[in-house]
């Protein structure tokens, strides 16, 4: 048999659909692996026409899983193009609910959608590589990964009305003010979710001492590293300038988001409708950056809480001080994150001004253009709109956070298959190390290229003439 083909359709265990193809030579070896995002992406387009001010409740309709993202980035845009900053209780409460969002979204992806992999095995059974499995292995365990979900879900909930599309912040500040018994309600299972976290850290690290070797192997390459900072180059979800860092940690740029369009550009590929971004001084590939928890970790030198700031100094100490380039250890970095967060809401509530009602600037200089930006849970998420003096939206710009780690998951992709994918006999555990690659980046392609839909993956050998040898669909 002469070279073949292997697709993996559905890429299983995350939001959006892709498909892989491994390309192996006639040794049986892979000579080339492809992630292909075969989603169309329009939803830019037919924003075009809405007022400025229906963004907030349009653009979290993109996804479901991380909608409280694309609320505040919208909410973040409306407010430039009103000239209105909203009152500092208003931004307040607008970073709590975010991180209500930021700890459900890692809690939910480490314990329910990387979890199967790392606590059953890469080479378990399908049939129990899931959430149920975990139920069956350990269900206390599993109990408190849902009430961890649970917690940031209230938070959402609680400020929003509703745990999947709030209706919360709107130009110029929010629409509800925080009150006593709310503030309480949060506090109470605080504690709670800061162990269950540090429960899931105790796992990681566990796992990854006793996987030293796959993590050291397991797509392991240099980029550069992109995301918000504070200005003392602190971990910053919600605000701040963006710091762009090379491959060896020097500091590339810093700059107002606002002017993004002056250092990334996109890159098109044949292959994939999903664009690759790069950092224009450097031209594409050599410029391409990944951004998220392990590119926020690599870019901050410190968290400000105690509790998280001792992890990140366990993080940093991995390779020396330099990045850490592993892409397994996108699940511990998370897990830091999500430990900030939930230490962050206890100081946001321990804020004199989270319960005032100075919650709207009704102000009014109207510019008519807005970029806001914010950390989503996979990583930087910028919105850009244009409107004419009537408010309405003339154009739209989007780029989010699967978005920038394109060229990343792709590259892994490839790395993993060459790795771990041996022919003749292609085990399910190998493709599924290749699948665990993109999981790994918790990917939402449905954000990344606004259609609507589920994650398939499926495999198919093709010999060198073209003709179907065999499919493996899941």
């Amino acid at each position: 048999m002469g070279a073949q083909k292997i697709t993996i359709e559905p890429v299983t265990r995350i939001e959006g659909h892709a498909k892989v193809t491994v390309h192996l030579n006639e040794n049986n070896s892979v000579d080339r692996a492809y992630m292909h995002v075969n989603e169309f992406r329009g939803f830019e387009k037919f924003c075009e026409g809405r007022m400025y001010f229906e963004m907030q409740m349009i653009t979290p309709r993109i996804c479901g899983i991380c909608p409280v993202s694309h609320h505040l980035a919208s909410a973040k845009t409306s407010d430039q193009i009103i000239g209105a900053e909203p009152p500092r209780p208003a931004t307040l409460l607008r970073e709590l609910m975010h991180m209500g969002q930021i700890v459900q979204s890692h809690g939910m992806h480490f314990f329910e959608l990387a979890g199967p992999d790392l606590l059953l095995g890469f080479d378990a059974d399908p049939a129990i590589r899931n959430v149920v499995g975990l139920v069956q292995a350990n269900p206390t365990l599993t109990i408190k990964a849902v009430e961890l979900r649970k917690w940031g879900q209230e938070i959402i909930h609680t400020l929003g009305g509703r745990r999947v599309h709030p209706n919360f912040a709107i130009p110029g500040g929010v629409n509800k003010a925080l009150q006593p018994a709310e503030r309480d309600l949060i506090l109470k299972d605080a504690d709670n979710a800061i162990a269950t976290i540090q429960t899931g850290i105790g796992i990681i690290k566990d796992w990854a001492a006793k996987n030293s070797e796959d993590i050291n192997k397991f797509a392991v390459f240099k980029t550069g590293y992109f995301g918000l900072t504070t200005p003392q180059n602190g971990l910053e979800l919600y605000d701040g300038n963006i710091r762009l860092i090379s491959q060896d940690g020097t500091e590339l740029e810093r700059f107002d988001p606002a002017y993004y369009l002056d250092y990334i550009s996109e890159h098109v590929e044949n292959w994939s409708y999903l664009k690759f971004p790069y950092y224009k001084k450097l031209g594409y590939p050599n410029g391409v950056y990944r951004v998220g928890p392990l590119g926020r970790l690599n870019i901050s030198d410190h968290i400000d809480t105690p509790l998280a700031n001792e992890e990140l100094k366990v993080f940093k100490a991995i390779n020396e001080g330099m990045p850490v380039e592993n892409t397994l250890y996108y699940h511990y970095a998370r897990l830091i994150e999500a430990l900030f967060a939930a230490e962050r809401v206890k100081v946001l509530l321990d804020e004199k001004d989270i319960l005032s009602t100075d919650i709207l600037n009704t102000k009014r200089n109207f510019t008519g253009q807005g970029v806001g930006v914010i950390e989503a849970p996979r990583g930087t998420l910028i919105h850009d709109y244009k409107t004419n003096a009537m408010g309405q939206i003339t154009s739209v710009n989007l780029i989010v956070s699967t978005g920038h780690n394109n060229w990343a998951m792709c590259n892994a992709v490839d790395s993993v298959a060459k790795t771990y994918v041996h022919g003749p006999d292609v085990k399910e555990g190998m493709l599924n190390r290749i699948e665990a690659a993109i999981r790994a980046y918790d990917p939402c392609l449905s954000c990344s290229t606004h259609a609507v839909g589920s994650m398939p993956i499926s495999v198919d050998i093709v010999s060198v003439v073209g003709e179907l040898v065999r499919t493996i669909s899941r």
